[in-house]
């Protein structure tokens, strides 16, 4: 079948790869080293489109880049966060074919209506808007043709990416990184798992008034099709004018849409990019998408509170003591120190009870500047291998802290974080999450390449 992983798809990946952003890639360059002129407007507008026409993980890398501001010029950064609702959809033929393989050449009479374009498009997969036959607004999620083969060939791709990389910079070894991107990846090619996500999501977030989930119409749902009711939103940035007391509710009700399922249950929502949620009039938050969600081992979660403690209290033994809970192999002294200048940047805003934003200034420049001296300073010192459980939690709180930088949010987050902490236990989260989980019917056993994706390079592998 068309839509299984197979030897063709993955060498038919590689053909688009090098085709359309080979020619891309030279085009910079030669403005970089060549001093051709070079139309950057029209350069990003191509890149989206590229990226948009690949769909994938290749596009998920452009809408991370997108959402933390100064971190691409302008010109960039507009045309890819077009990718994060409205990257380019496929066509009627494309819906037809797939609604009838998943519920059968009689499908549209299950749906009193259903819309030919596509409302929203992503980097797998697209969601036309439908009417039940008892009057709910619906979207349905289909997922494109041919993913598990594009998702394989990226994931090789970017292992051999990462084998370059670690030849000429040993700051970071990213062996562990890319084994978690592959989990979260494949996983969110079974649409039956978000499913369970979301039930998942709407038990955890019953009590939150600020947020809401879409409920899944189970008959309309396989693993290929996600069919959920309808939420009405705007796109969070609409409100980056708006009043102070609005930006600073958004913000909150995004903070807890987060925060809450991985404090009480051990459960972090990993993809925070401007096209999984959307703001309601009220300023309360839907979220859209739970494809990429990551559960942790309760101790994971004492370990950063323990690091919050550590930071706090200049409690050096108990960092290391964090540290070595989430998974780093601390080596040295001099390796706390360096892990520490990132913990101090992540956590400062916590650390002040005050009104303020979670950033001082308006720009990423300053944690731009505190990345690379962490960087440069992890080179100095051996380097270090990120735990797996590192990359969508530090992915989570750097993503969110971009979106609270675009509102220019003021809200007194030490506060709002230690009512989240408070009186936290080990033992009661760890019953909580698996009566949750059992309940969501979510399953646990991270998915495996089909059988004929062949053997994955790891990432000390030289060859793509």
């Amino acid at each position: 079948m068309a839509d299984e992983d197979s030897l063709g798809g993955r060498l038919s990946r590689y053909a688009r790869v090098s085709t359309r952003m080979g020619g891309l890639a030279a085009r910079l360059a030669g403005q970089r080293y060549l001093g051709w002129d070079l139309d950057r407007s029209k350069h990003a507008a191509e890149l989206r489109e590229a990226l948009g026409g690949l769909k994938g993980p290749l596009m998920k890398v452009a809408q991370i880049l997108s959402t933390i501001p100064d971190a691409l010029p302008a010109e960039y950064a507009g045309e890819l966060g077009q990718l994060q609702a409205d990257a380019p959809s496929m066509g009627w033929p494309f819906v037809k074919r797939r609604m009838t393989t998943e519920l059968g050449p009689v499908w549209e009479k299950r749906f009193a209506s259903f819309e030919r374009e596509a409302a929203r498009a992503a980097s797998l997969g697209q969601v036309p808007r439908a009417t039940g036959h008892d009057g709910r607004r619906l979207a349905c999620k289909l997922q494109y043709p041919d993913m598990a083969s594009a998702v394989e060939a990226d994931l090789r791709q970017l292992s051999w990416i990462f084998s370059i990389y670690r030849r000429y910079d040993s700051a970071i070894d990213p062996g562990e990184i890319h084994g978690e991107i592959a989990d979260r990846l494949r996983e969110e090619l079974d649409y039956a798992r978000e499913a369970a996500h979301m039930r998942l999501y709407r038990l955890m977030l019953a009590e939150e008034a600020g947020v809401h989930i879409p409920e899944v119409v189970d008959d309309l749902s396989t693993r290929r099709l996600l069919t959920m009711t309808w939420l009405d939103g705007a796109p969070l940035l609409s409100l980056k004018d708006a009043p102070i007391e609005e930006r600073n509710a958004a913000a909150y009700n995004m903070f807890r849409a987060w925060y809450v399922p991985f404090y009480y249950y051990g459960v972090i929502h990993g993809d925070p990019h401007l096209g999984n949620y959307t703001v309601r009039e009220d300023r309360s938050i839907n979220l859209l998408d739970f494809g990429c969600i990551r559960i942790f081992e309760p101790r994971f979660v004492q370990g950063v509170i323990d690091l919050y403690r550590a930071i706090q209290t200049d409690d050096r033994a108990l960092a290391v003591h964090a540290y070595e809970s989430w998974g780093f192999k601390i080596v040295n002294d001099e390796m706390v120190d360096v892990l520490n200048i990132w913990a101090q940047f992540v956590y400062a805003p916590l650390l002040e009870d005050r009104d303020r934003r979670i950033q001082d200034s308006d720009s990423g420049a300053y944690g731009a500047e505190v990345a690379g001296k962490v960087h440069e300073e992890l080179r100095r010192v051996g380097g270090v291998r990120p735990p797996r459980e590192f990359v969508f939690v530090d992915r989570a709180a750097i993503g969110l802290g971009s979106v609270f930088m675009h509102l220019k949010a003021e809200i007194n987050w030490h506060r709002l974080f230690e009512t989240l902490i408070e009186g936290f236990d080990v033992e009661t989260m760890a019953a909580r999450q698996a009566d949750a989980i059992a309940q969501a019917g979510v399953p646990l056993a991270p998915p495996q390449p089909a059988a004929t994706s062949g053997r994955t390079s790891s990432p000390s592998s030289p060859r793509p």
